[in-house]
């Protein structure tokens, strides 16, 4: 079909967070294309990055089907979770259907007793159907207790100095004097798992996950110092019983931890989520024949070049010489070194000064607008 039109764009945006699905903001963004130029074969990529979407994304391009269990919220409330089994025998999991920050009023103490205990509940069910791969999409968690909760589910204990345990969340890690491993689930040991992080913080430090993502979830910038403490302290434990530190790692820091937890616990590599979904799908198979890649997500910055979507997209396009433009809500002012991983052009749907709740509400209308504005910078360029 493309051989009859002049023009084959291939769209792939992340989602919006709190207002549109990769999907929706792909279709939205391929009207506004249409505006620009009527005769052109689209092609739409559900798309993420280990975050809002991830488990979509995979069940959209790979065989398989959706699970819905009852697991432990963050709260300790039960929650309904859903999670993608592949006919391949990999799972799909995102730890925020368990733990996400929507679940949470973003208050310090919802902070300091979110755990991720329900995220350890779905990798063990994964398990139960006979899951040999087990990705854990690590994005949007209300979550910064380590991994410690998910490590209980699986079978691990936590113990304070008097040999009682420990509670949940965050606040419990400032008790944690020991931890037992000897009872994990030892099917862990033969399943290979897979932390998809789009962030490439380290567990402690000041690019670790209390001082960077703390903030975000409730937390409160006095009381920082006291609760990076209390991580110092679960790396430490960790590394006795493990004998070996993780802490280091990548990705670590990122769903408040959860992603050191998984390299301690389940010996889990830490890798960028949009590349482990590019390879699952065969994207670069994809790219044959396109002439433009529009990607996007909610709002690019710096932090975009360390990982996420847009770039993902953009590094697999550049290698093969296709030009980028990345289709934004808005845009800060510092991109940092996302113009040097290939994406050529940013074009946001935000124009005018506007409230969060105005920009979603207007999106199914502005985004339209910014891909047609895309569309047309691509011809202006094709007539120089």
């Amino acid at each position: 079909m493309a051989g009859l039109h002049p023009y084959h764009i291939l769209i792939a945006s992340d989602s919006f967070k709190g207002s549109l699905t990769s999907v929706e903001a792909n279709e939205l963004i391929a009207q506004g294309v249409r505006q620009a130029c009527h005769n052109v074969y689209i092609s739409c990529v559900a798309v993420a990055d280990g975050g809002e979407g991830t488990v979509d994304a995979f069940m959209r391009q790979c065989k398989g089907d959706l699970r819905e269990l009852s697991v432990e919220g963050s709260f300790g409330n039960p929650v309904k979770a859903k999670y993608g089994l592949l006919s391949n025998g990999a799972a799909v999991i995102e730890a925020a259907a368990a733990a996400g920050i929507g679940l949470s009023g973003r208050t310090e103490d919802d902070a300091l007793r979110a755990s991720t205990y329900g995220v350890g509940q779905l990798i063990s069910d994964a398990l139960d159907h006979g899951a040999t791969t087990i990705y854990v999409g690590l994005g949007g968690s209300a979550t910064s207790d380590g991994g410690a909760g998910a490590f209980e589910a699986l079978g691990g204990r936590l113990y304070a100095g008097d040999g009682r345990p420990v509670a949940r969340g965050l606040v419990g890690l400032k008790d944690v004097k020991s931890l037992d491993s000897s009872q994990l689930d030892p099917r862990l040991r033969q399943a290979r798992v897979v932390a998809l992080a789009d962030v490439l913080n380290p567990l402690c430090g000041p690019k670790g996950a209390i001082y960077t993502f703390g903030p975000q979830k409730g937390l409160q910038a006095a009381h920082l110092d006291t609760f990076e403490s209390w991580m110092v302290r679960w790396a430490f434990v960790t590394q006795q019983n493990s004998k070996h530190d993780v802490s280091g790692v990548l990705g670590a820091g990122a769903a408040g931890g959860l992603g050191f937890g998984l390299a301690a616990f389940c010996h889990a590599h830490v890798e960028h989520g949009i590349e482990v979904l590019l390879r699952a799908i065969g994207f670069d198979r994809m790219l044959t024949g396109v002439d433009l890649v529009i990607t996007g997500e909610g709002k690019i910055d710096k932090q975009t070049a360390l990982g996420k979507t847009p770039v993902g997209i953009a590094q697999h396009a550049c290698a093969k010489g296709i030009p980028v433009v990345a289709v934004v809500g808005s845009r800060s002012e510092d991109l940092g070194d996302v113009w040097e991983q290939g994406i050529g052009l940013v074009v946001p749907a935000v124009i005018v000064p506007a409230t969060l709740q105005e920009c979603i509400s207007r999106i199914g209308m502005t985004l339209p607008i910014a891909g047609e504005s895309a569309m047309r910078a691509f011809l202006l360029g094709q007539r120089a």
